[in-house]
């Protein structure tokens, strides 16, 4: 069968990497992001690769009316969405709590909390006409365990971490299945953006160990997504053999 993903952040790292692993199993695909350039080469890259069909959704998860205009208006034959999968998101900022910036605070809520609800509470009525849908959360081991300097992006990913619970229970009645995946340390543009361009802190943020890869993660989002009807992975940890959790690593 071949089914609707709606993947939010698919211009890189493992959004873009779900997107990936989606359309080479032959299901097509729903891709936002706020870069026409980049939603435009995967575009053309996944028709070229899969020949799957592809809609590009250009909208800013943070801007409540963006995400219920995109939404409202897809196409008819794109709004039997099955799977969502809400993995944009971004860390911004590793400063002491009495230090840090206001403002990466609020983008980092505002992306990673209102902007998953937002695409959320859009999407979620589409799923419950059909009495069926798969909603894929991207949390973080830095919403299992706080870590110094961690503060508000930790925050964030716990409040993912709640958000997949109460949705779990509450989307019960219409049998919706809600996945939270939680990884460790994932080698993409992650760090680029969190030390805000900055390459040699970025770079060592990945020293001294084999760290998780974006389509490791994405191959995982993707047998949660392949199981029986009547099966749900409700939460998942993954983290690369050198991590414990959010604290502890084994380097070499």
């Amino acid at each position: 069968m071949v089914r609707t993903v709606f993947i939010t952040g698919a211009t890189s790292g493992i959004g873009k990497a779900c997107a990936e692993k989606f359309a080479s199993a032959g299901d097509n695909i729903i891709i936002n992001g706020r870069r026409k350039d980049r939603l435009a080469e995967l575009e053309n890259s996944l028709q070229n690769n899969y020949n799957v069909k592809v809609f590009e959704s250009i909208f800013d998860v943070q801007n409540k009316e963006e995400v219920f205009a995109a939404v409202n208006n897809l196409p008819e034959e794109w709004k039997g969405i099955d799977i969502l999968i809400n993995n944009a998101g971004l860390a911004l900022g590793r400063d002491y709590f009495d230090e840090a910036d206001l403002d990466d605070w609020e983008t980092m809520l505002q992306t990673n909390v209102n902007g998953l609800l937002y695409v959320s509470k859009a999407v979620i009525p589409l799923m419950t006409k059909r009495n069926s849908g798969h909603i894929i959360n991207l949390g973080s081991v830095a919403g299992k365990e706080m870590y110094e300097k961690g503060n508000v992006y930790c925050v964030s990913k716990a409040a993912v971490d709640a958000i997949s619970k109460t949705m779990r229970i509450d989307l019960l009645q219409h049998r919706i299945k809600v996945t939270a995946i939680h990884p460790g340390a994932v080698e993409t543009e992650f760090a680029l953006v969190r030390y805000k361009g900055d390459k040699t802190k970025a770079s060592d943020t990945y020293k001294g160990f084999t760290p998780l890869t974006a389509m490791d993660i994405a191959e995982t989002i993707y047998y949660t997504a392949s199981l029986p009807p009547h099966v749900c992975i409700n939460d998942l940890v993954i983290t690369a053999i050198s991590q414990a959790n959010a604290i502890y690593f084994k380097k070499d």
